[in-house]
């Protein structure tokens, strides 16, 4: 799993300077330099090269995370390549289908860059423990909400209803294998109160932060994805309370009206350890 916090997964066109520049300062926890859908096709060349660019002169305060095409575009081999001697620490794959994907990609990643799998097509969905399993430079699942909805046919719904399943089978696939786990974007930069309840859906099924599309859905997607002062508050009084003396050698005890076992020591310890880290981001 990778290292750091992934709250909030902010996307930008590398052919935007304006954008790249403004990101430096973001509170965003990775800023992804966007090669892929974000890039019309005739400015691919000027992408790849402003986000070579871009990288070069770092100053970044967020990680810093390159998407690049699909191999099977015509881009993506001249993107890795581009990328090959760079020292950027996360490349972001589209339409990750199956092991040897990751594989292919695994082998031409630059050195010490982690590889972040996004699930976009219905073949991978039936993939995921093999695509998985591959380890490696693999170290996150990304969930392509608006590629998925359209491969499959199904119709965007609030709740994101159709996607249930796959919601909960690609959280399930990330935590087999230890891998980190993003939600897919939210498209409506004017409903506030939608992209809250998707994060906190996201949250809900397990996902460890939230892909953005603008800097205004920063403060949203940090907040619901950090601990809250409730959850904080509980997993301290549990933490106590298999600290006593009393509870040595048991394997459960009662914590505040409910019965709890040392799973739940073991999940609070690391909401503890989430909240320190979210405790020295700025957001």
């Amino acid at each position: 799993m990778t290292e750091g916090l992934v709250r909030s997964v902010l996307f930008m066109p590398a052919s935007n300077p304006r954008a790249v520049d403004k990101a430096r300062t973001l509170p965003c926890d990775v800023a992804v330099l966007d090669l892929e859908d974000a890039v019309a096709p005739d400015l691919k060349a000027e992408a790849r090269a402003a986000a070579v660019e871009a990288i070069r002169a770092g100053r970044f305060g967020p990680r810093l995370a390159v998407r690049v095409n699909a191999l099977d575009s015509p881009w993506g081999s001249d993107d890795l390549d581009a990328l090959a001697g760079s020292q950027v620490g996360i490349i972001v794959a589209p339409k990750v289908e199956d092991a040897r994907d990751v594989i292919e990609l695994g082998q031409r990643l630059p050195a010490g860059a982690a590889l972040w799998a996004m699930i976009e097509t219905p073949r991978a969905l039936f993939n995921l423990d093999a695509l998985c399993g591959v380890g490696g430079a693999l170290d996150a699942l990304m969930f392509g909400t608006n590629d998925l909805t359209a491969a499959l046919g199904c119709r965007p719904a609030a709740d994101r209803e159709p996607l249930k399943p796959w919601l909960a089978a690609t959280v399930a696939a990330a935590r087999t294998h230890g891998l980190t786990v993003i939600d897919g974007v939210f498209n409506r930069l004017d409903d506030p109160d939608g992209l809250a309840a998707e994060c906190a859906q996201g949250r809900l099924y397990g996902f460890d932060g939230k892909s953005l599309i603008h800097p205004g859905q920063l403060g949203v997607a940090n907040t619901i994805f950090s601990p809250t002062d409730d959850e904080v508050a509980h997993a301290m009084a549990l933490v106590a309370a298999f600290a006593d003396p009393a509870a040595a050698g048991r394997g459960a005890i009662r914590v505040g009206g409910s019965m709890v076992e040392r799973l739940h020591l073991t999940a609070a310890e690391a909401l503890l350890r989430r909240h320190d880290a979210c405790s020295h981001t700025p957001d």
